[in-house]
């Protein structure tokens, strides 16, 4: 029997409900499971009032996290693996996790232990995970798979979609567009890396550092969303320095940088990503090889393949 520790912090729920089908399998192998929920000290709301979700985002692009609840589980307590469940807000990973990973207890559990990060997202997560890789490495953790599970609309829908659920709490199908989130038989889907995880544990596979999902597509990299990503990032990093001159998360003073950069995002959405994307398009037989490289490397370490579905996945 090995000793398993889930973090999560899911706000609306598909987090929670991907990191479920993932540790069924592990507690039916006999694994011993341990799920820690991060708590804000200061919650995060859900549905966000646009001013709030504007206003995390200096913070968030920043790694300038607040505290957490202090953690139900013991610094000090031994886990064979464990598994980071995180959300991706403004190209970056939410704040929770953030700070869970700058905790001196964070740090502690994750010392010389192999990790497994899990995240749900719209459909940019590349950003977001290097700065977790360079969070767990800087924690002494040992990164051995990633697994991404994104909303399969197209990237201009959900530029609507995603926001209506986030501002509002509405997630159904709206104007056509299907309804924001990750599909539910992506969901059911997950079950397959619990299996393979619990195969892997029983025989110390997780010992090795070495990917233990390969062949369960586990990560599919879109290499036109990945250059539009790096220039969001980019446009986020200098935002996020500029808001903060002006003052601290929640003070008056920073609130009409904030409406700059809500209408720079709009417009952005409206015309620069669509632009980019286009441009990729017709560019793509010129650029072919450059992205099928840029996709192979970012796919690391878990990949895309299929060769191990037929014997994980039960849905099929």
């Amino acid at each position: 029997m090995k000793h398993v520790l889930v973090v999560n912090y899911s706000q609306t729920g598909q987090l929670s409900d991907i990191a479920a089908q993932v540790v069924g399998p592990l507690r039916e192998a006999g694994h011993r499971v341990h799920q820690e929920t991060l708590v804000p000290a200061t919650p995060y709301p859900f549905p966000w009032p646009v001013v709030d979700f504007v206003d995390a985002m200096p913070e968030c692009v920043q790694c300038d996290a607040p505290p957490l609840q202090p953690l139900t589980v013991a610094a000090d307590a031994e886990f064979d693996l464990i598994i980071l469940c995180y959300q991706v807000w403004y190209l970056s990973p939410a704040l929770p996790m953030t700070a869970f990973l700058h905790s001196d207890a964070g740090k502690s559990l994750i010392r010389t232990k192999p990790v497994v990060t899990l995240v749900a997202c719209r459909n940019m997560w590349l950003s977001a995970q290097e700065t977790m890789r360079q969070l767990i490495a800087e924690a002494g953790g040992k990164l051995c798979d990633h697994i991404a599970f994104t909303d399969r609309g197209h990237p201009l829908a959900t530029f609507i979609t995603t926001p209506r659920w986030v501002l509002t709490g509405k997630r159904d199908s709206f104007l056509g567009m299907p309804p924001a989130g990750v599909a539910p038989d992506e969901i059911r889907g997950a079950h397959r890396f619990g299996r393979a995880l619990a195969d892997a544990l029983d025989s110390n596979a997780e010992r090795s550092g070495q990917p233990m999902l390969r062949g369960l597509r586990a990560v599919t990299v879109n290499p036109r969303l990945a250059i539009s990503e790096r220039a969001g990032r980019r446009a986020f990093g200098v935002w996020s320095r500029l808001i903060r001159a002006f003052g601290q998360r929640g003070s008056w003073q920073r609130r009409p940088a904030l409406l700059v950069f809500s209408l720079y995002l709009i417009v952005m959405v409206l015309t620069v990503v669509p632009t980019s994307l286009l441009l990729q398009w017709l560019l793509s037989p010129l650029l072919k090889s450059r992205l099928e490289g840029l996709r192979a490397q970012l796919e690391q370490p878990s990949g895309s393949e299929e060769f191990n579905l037929k014997k994980y996945d039960q849905s099929r």
